[in-house]
């Protein structure tokens, strides 16, 4: 890809009349040159089992070839025919909620033979049919793949299966996961229980574990088969998307996403976020963190909004900054679910770039400025690459043994997540996202870290060496607080990394009528809102950067950081609200001496920055607010590539409602 991609999705079997040619003609005056195909429609590519007509596809890669649109052909495996249902029940996941039903899509046992036999077939039918096709660029596998649930007979057994070869004998396993607890002794493998009802967290953490393992294996599976009939230079990505609440929040529980990234040639990602007058860009800076993190390099949005909702549609300008609000992060591609707007069924006002009417309204042409800008300045924006000091590590271990168990611990690990990213993204403090298996913490100068509340030893003690040897280590509530196997640790906590922060408690109590106060901070008269609990911290020389104001809590810190050898540890044993992180990340950063010329500009003025291919910096300037806002530019002189205007070190800035600026440096 020497180009930036700018697309949609583009169902041409949805159509309720033929428009192909028409449509390429509006994609053309948008600057469209990029579509995704073929993922939703297996029924239609094979009618009956075993019959296969790939007329559409035909038909529409021929069109966009003619017109110069390249094409991504998606494997059109997450939606199952109805024949195939009928003929095989058992493809239908069997979940908590009982046996699935035919109706939606993702309801199938993407471990059942029967699904992975048909699978397989249409894989190898369409994909070798569609390989040597010239418009054809690349392959998407699957759709936003999760393991929907599945624990029917077959999971099961292969569950037992990944037991014996993770533990070497029953005791070792009652052991190790406590379950001699209620008479949950497992004393023979044929009687090993099904998950569903356990109460033991360290097994539902080991059945979490291995249903994430299944999509990992299902997505290399799906790569391998497709990766026989590719041809250079084709590529093969995967659309992961996040945490749904409405709206893309944070890191997606049932996929390791670092895992099953590796298979895949480029890693893409579905970003979908609130609009109108909750638009902040925050969630496509960390949908866009995260996938770049994913492998280390640009990625594609293989899905955004255009419309969507009546509450999504964007006001005047909103499209555009979004659309380079994904550059900013590492994007190559900016690709909308979808082209047009579906006129029956479950996403009929999901609204596409066209509305119902398929007119080229005020969405659409604000479309067009995107990409007559995208394909003039592709040469400075593309591959942009970034350098960051600071990480956050996220763990899919941790977030599902607090979700599994949040009667007892009523802490949303998502919640804080996107509480310490968000304070981050308002100051411009841009970074990366790491897993627990990362061995690469010598690259980065700060590591923020949201509930650890399970991970081994070896994790631990690296964090603490990551410390002694100069870094800076912010830790959130829960942090080392048990072991891989989600068993609480026998000691003082915050378990290993007690010495290297200079804490230790025994209780922890409801946040309920306890604020928090520290001069260390500046936090005011005690105004945070704490929520969830509290960890009552007694000092072991960590300094006490804040307290809590209470009667009975007051002796107790609520906030501490301890130098530890070259480098420095924070502790944080509440869950706070975003301006106390604010407060802690704002003397973590100074302290590490990474507080610089982006930090002159907070919210609603957000700054992201890289190289760009002929090495020179590049610095978007974004106005997420409905106001005329004017800023200096802190960075050095620069070219204003969108106005092609000189921009000195200092000068002042207007940006409109919704405006920005992307800057080059000289």
């Amino acid at each position: 890809m020497d180009k930036l991609l700018y697309g949609a999705a583009y169902y041409d079997e949805y159509m309720p009349y033929d428009r192909l040619d028409k449509d390429i003609a509006l994609m053309k005056d948008a600057g469209i040159n990029l579509v995704r195909i073929a993922e939703s429609t297996w029924s239609t590519h094979e009618p009956q089992d075993g019959v296969f007509d790939f007329t559409s596809v035909d038909r529409v890669l021929d069109a966009m070839h003619a017109a110069g649109i390249h094409v991504i052909v998606g494997t059109p495996t997450y939606a199952v025919p109805a024949w195939m249902a009928a003929a095989h029940p058992e493809i239908l996941a069997v979940t908590a909620k009982g046996p699935g039903k035919y109706g939606a899509r993702q309801i199938m046992d993407i471990t059942s033979p029967a699904y992975l036999f048909y699978a397989e077939r249409i894989i190898r039918r369409l994909i070798s049919h569609v390989c040597g096709h010239p418009a054809v660029i690349g392959y998407q596998i699957d759709n936003e793949t999760k393991h929907y649930g599945t624990l029917g007979a077959n999971v099961q057994q292969s569950f037992v299966a990944y037991m014996r070869a993770r533990f070497p004998s029953l005791d070792d396993l009652n052991q190790k996961l406590g379950l001699a607890y209620w008479s949950n002794r497992i004393n023979s493998w044929e009687e090993f229980p099904s998950t569903e009802g356990t109460i033991n967290a360290s097994l539902a953490g080991e059945f979490s574990t291995f249903q994430r393992k299944l999509v990992t294996d299902f997505l290399a599976w799906q790569v391998n088969i497709v990766n026989e009939y590719k041809k250079a230079p084709q590529f093969v990505t995967h659309n992961f998307d996040f945490d749904w609440r409405g709206y893309s929040f944070g890191v997606q529980t049932d996929v390791d996403q670092f895992a099953a990234a590796k298979a895949m040639d480029i890693a893409g990602c579905d970003i979908y976020h609130p609009s109108q007058e909750s638009l902040t860009g925050a969630e496509i800076a960390m949908g866009g963190d995260i996938t770049r993190s994913l492998k280390a390099d640009n990625y594609l949005v293989l899905e955004t909004q255009a419309q969507a909702f009546a509450s999504w549609t964007p006001f005047p300008g909103q499209l555009r900054l979004q659309a380079f609000s994904h550059l900013a992060s590492g994007a190559d591609c900016v690709e909308y679910w979808h082209y047009h707007s579906i006129h029956n069924s479950f996403e009929t006002y999901w609204k596409g770039l066209l509305s119902h009417d398929f007119e080229p309204g005020a969405v659409f042409m604000e479309a067009c400025t995107i990409g007559r800008d995208f394909a003039r300045l592709s040469d400075h924006l593309i591959h942009l690459r970034k350098t960051n000091s600071a990480a956050i590590l996220v763990s899919n271990e941790s977030l599902t043994a607090l979700k599994n168990f949040a009667y007892s611990m009523d802490i949303d690990y998502n919640a804080v997540m996107r509480q310490m990213y968000d304070a981050l993204y308002k100051m411009n403090i841009e970074c990366d996202f790491i897993g627990p298996e990362a061995d690469n913490l010598e690259k980065y100068q700060v590591i923020i870290v949201p509930p650890l509340y399970t991970g081994p030893d070896a994790l631990l003690l690296n964090l603490n060496r990551f410390a002694e040897k100069g870094g800076h280590i912010v830790y959130g509530i829960r942090s080392g607080f048990s072991d891989e196997h989600v068993k609480v640790r026998v000691t003082h906590q915050p378990g290993l990394i007690t010495d290297a922060c200079g804490v230790y408690y025994d209780r922890f109590v409801s946040a309920e009528h306890v604020k928090i106060k520290g001069a260390a901070l500046d936090l005011g008269d005690a105004q945070s809102k704490l929520t969830c609990i509290l960890e009552l911290l007694e000092t072991r020389g960590a300094e006490v950067l804040a307290a809590y104001d209470h009667p009975y809590w007051g002796k107790y810190s609520a906030v501490t950081q301890k130098d530890c050898g070259r480098g420095s540890a924070t502790y944080i044993g509440c869950c706070p609200d975003e301006s106390v992180y604010a407060k802690v990340f704002e003397q973590v950063f100074k302290k590490a001496g990474l507080w610089g010329s982006g930090q002159a500009l907070s919210f609603p003025a957000i700054t992201r920055s890289g190289i760009n291919c002929s090495g020179k910096k590049i610095h978007y300037i974004f106005n997420y607010s409905m106001d005329r806002m004017i800023r200096r530019n802190p960075y050095g002189d620069s070219t204003e590539l969108l106005s092609g205007t000189l921009v000195q070190s200092g000068e002042d800035m207007t940006f409109d409602p919704w405006g920005f600026a992307v800057l080059e440096e000289k």
